[in-house]
């Protein structure tokens, strides 16, 4: 909280390359804050961090209208074309407990790609990784973006007949994060009002969480 008047919501973007978390946090942020292009190599290696602008018309509180303030902190992708896993381990992990060692954590955002089949060994990779970074009770405030949503609209899937074909893989992966997930189309400019619906959705996620935090400390494990 920066003041009564205003909140502030501490997100991380996690996943593998090139399933678009830059572009998903700029979307979220509504800014190009973070590089983000198609290429043959992992284009993100470091950790940053991104703000939004004072953002209104999505939260209200005992009445009042609230001004919301979005903190997206981009993440390097696993696998990664130049670094290794204690490398993308160890960079996140000290990013993560510099810029929300204190404030916490309210939402970690696991990014797929909606376009692509999600399979047991690529599940059970993703999960252990964040796992690492997060600890035992990451499944409480995660929740799921599936990005290139338009591909799958193209392809004549809706939402909800994407999910009555999705793989058993994704299907138990939405089931363990609480059925908190998002469909994102990050290849096109967001509209102010399609934004506006993400957030709520993130807002409702948070929520339903008691608006707790996750406190993460430099840790030698």
């Amino acid at each position: 909280m920066a003041d009564s008047s205003e909140m502030t919501i501490n997100l991380a973007v996690f996943g593998r390359t090139q399933t678009g978390k830059s572009a998903a946090g700029n979307t979220l942020l509504g800014s190009t804050d973070f590089k983000s292009h198609c290429s043959p190599s992992s284009v993100t290696t470091c950790c940053s961090l991104g703000h939004s602008c004072r953002i209104l018309g999505i939260i209200r509180r005992n009445g009042c209208e609230l001004a919301l303030r979005i903190r997206v902190l981009d993440t390097p992708g696993y696998p990664h074309s130049g670094l290794s896993k204690e490398q993308v381990r160890d960079t996140v992990r000290s990013a993560l407990a510099h810029h929300f060692g204190e404030e916490g954590l309210h939402l970690a955002l696991l990014v797929l790609r909606a376009d692509l089949p999600l399979c047991p060994d690529e599940s059970d990779h993703t999960i252990q990784f964040i796992q690492e970074l997060l600890g035992p009770t990451w499944k409480d405030c995660t929740a799921v973006l599936l990005t290139h949503a338009d591909k799958a609209e193209e392809a004549g899937f809706s939402e909800e007949t994407y999910l009555n074909s999705a793989s058993s893989t994704l299907l138990s992966l939405l089931s363990s994060v609480q059925h908190k997930y998002i469909f994102l189309d990050n290849q096109k400019s967001i509209i102010k009002e399609e934004r506006a619906i993400v957030l709520r959705k993130l807002l409702s996620f948070i929520r339903q969480n008691n608006y707790q935090v996750l406190r993460l400390k430099h840790s030698n494990e």
